[in-house]
């Protein structure tokens, strides 16, 4: 390698694609991100085009040549996605429909078969209780109403994995994301042959199992034409965003903790061990022999997206005439709303929740709504409702008991700064934003690691990453939320009955 070179790590998470740079030394050299548009045909649904995804980095990847990265020092090139989705191919590698993903919610039939039928033998073996969030559920769907679509699949890749074949030509997943299907065997590390045959998928059509940091090929002439990636450069795996991003914000010993204020919401805590608990999710750890237990809400960040787009079309009109972004409007008139958003509350079950509720019939909701309330208390409440979601799911690490020792904060979400104090007045804890912190730049590291630059992944988070700031919590606004946060599980306690009783798809 060169001194000046460049590695790229390319994110594709449910809301768009990432792509970061960085030199040998982990200094940021560019960034630059894209949308994609999930389509919601059905409520409950919820489902991406696998083109969107090629097209979004080629646009990303542009975006870094217009503002002067030199791609000819590109070396190597690694990526990641979010997990449990599925992109069915036929025997000519193109996809045969939409990719569900993993915020959908049109399994919950099959997941009551699979808990009642099978539900122990499965946690057993993927350490996970079935959901619709996962893999499996979602075949099974598909063999219930599109049994035409599973007859014609013959390979399956997930998010990153068809993008990385499009750009070399070489079908594999890494054993991470693997373990978001709900047909991987967790002591074995090896496709679970009996849920595999359950799916409804051929055993022959999934993909080689290989290591994150595993080269798997090189850019090709034709990816190279279509992106200017220069071709000949070495392409790393990569693995699931919610792995890398845990790695790459440098939680890499036993008793860190990450909040993630993204698309969606994560408390993810590393231990040295598995930890399979009913109502969390269960991985390993991009450092070999480390694993994490995850909580999680459906929907963090996407609210604030979702109510730019449906409500602030006014603040979208005024920050392209003054050269910002919306968000940062909207943030403007929630710092002008006092702590408890003038008595308005939020609810962020955009898409049903997971941790710690599992429930796919709950709904979003704003109560304490008065003829005083202000756009700026329901950017608020929005603010402080995801906030009290994210505590919800710290619950569940509480009670699991697992030692917590630092937290990281991450995501877009982070970024805020209004955000990121209201979040850790909630917790009242102390919170550590890393930079850059987040999947983009994990997956970049995981390139230098592939090619060489590094001799294992910890080395690399460890020389490259710094923090960005500190945030500690105000006793008096913390106490303020404690008593808040009861009042947030009570509306919940009220309305989850009757979200319940109601015929709600």
């Amino acid at each position: 390698m060169t001194p000046d070179s460049i590695f790229l790590g390319i994110d594709f998470g449910t809301g768009g694609c990432k792509v970061t740079a960085i030199s040998e030394d982990g200094v940021l050299q560019g960034e630059a991100s894209t949308e994609y548009v999930t389509e919601f045909a059905h409520p409950g649904w919820s489902e991406q085009n696998p083109a969107d995804w090629y097209a979004a980095m080629r646009a990303s990847l542009k975006k870094l040549r217009d503002n002067g990265l030199d791609f000819r020092k590109i070396r190597a090139v690694a990526f990641d996605g979010s997990t449990h989705n599925a992109v069915l191919l036929d025997e000519h590698m193109t996809p045969l429909r939409k990719t569900i993903m993993w915020t959908d919610q049109r399994s919950t039939e099959e997941c009551a078969e699979l808990k009642r039928e099978r539900g122990e033998a499965i946690f057993r073996t993927a350490y996970q209780m079935p959901a619709p969030t996962w893999t499996l559920p979602q075949m099974m769907w598909l063999k219930r109403h599109e049994p035409e679509v599973l007859k014609k699949t013959k390979h399956v890749l997930f998010v990153k994995d068809y993008v990385r074949y499009l750009v070399t030509g070489h079908a594999a997943t890494d054993y991470i994301e693997a373990q978001g299907t709900l047909f991987y065997d967790m002591a074995k590390q090896d496709w679970a042959d009996g849920l595999v045959e359950l799916s409804g998928l051929d055993r022959k059509a999934l993909p080689e199992l290989i290591k994150p940091a595993d080269a798997v090929g090189k850019v090709t002439a034709k990816a190279a034409a279509e992106t200017g990636l220069p071709e000949g450069a070495v392409v790393v795996c990569g693995t699931s965003d919610s792995a890398v991003e845990d790695y790459g914000a440098g939680a890499v010993e036993p008793g860190d903790c990450i909040v993630k204020l993204a698309t969606a919401g994560n408390v993810n805590v590393m231990t040295a061990e598995p930890h399979p608990f009913q109502t969390t999710l269960t991985y390993s750890h991009v450092i070999p022999g480390m694993w994490y237990t995850v909580s999680a809400t459906n929907a963090a960040a996407l609210c604030q997206r979702w109510f730019r787009d449906t409500f602030c079309q006014a603040e979208k009109a005024e920050a392209q005439q003054l050269g910002t972004k919306a968000f940062a409007l909207m943030d403007r008139q929630a710092e002008a709303s006092a702590p408890g958003a003038g008595g308005v509350m939020f609810h962020p079950y955009l898409q049903g929740e997971r941790s710690p509720y599992w429930d796919p019939k709950l709904r979003s909701s704003f109560t304490g709504v008065s003829i005083s309330s202000t756009k700026g208390d329901f950017i608020r409440a929005l603010f402080e409702g995801v906030a009290y979601s994210l505590r919800d799911c710290f619950g569940t690490i509480e009670e699991m008991k697992l030692p917590v020792n630092r937290i990281f904060l991450i995501g877009g979400g982070a970024r805020g700064k209004l955000w990121s104090e209201i979040v850790c007045n909630v917790f009242n804890l102390p919170l550590q934003v890393p930079t850059p912190g987040d999947a983009s730049f994990g997956t970049a590291l995981l390139a230098a690691t592939g090619a060489g630059v590094f001799p294992d992944s910890k080395t690399a988070v460890r020389k490259c990453l710094h923090i960005d700031r500190e945030i500690q919590p105000d006793p008096a606004l913390a106490a303020f939320y404690r008593e808040e946060f009861q009042r947030y599980r009570a509306v919940h306690d009220a309305l989850a009955p009757v979200y319940q009783k109601t015929n709600l798809k």
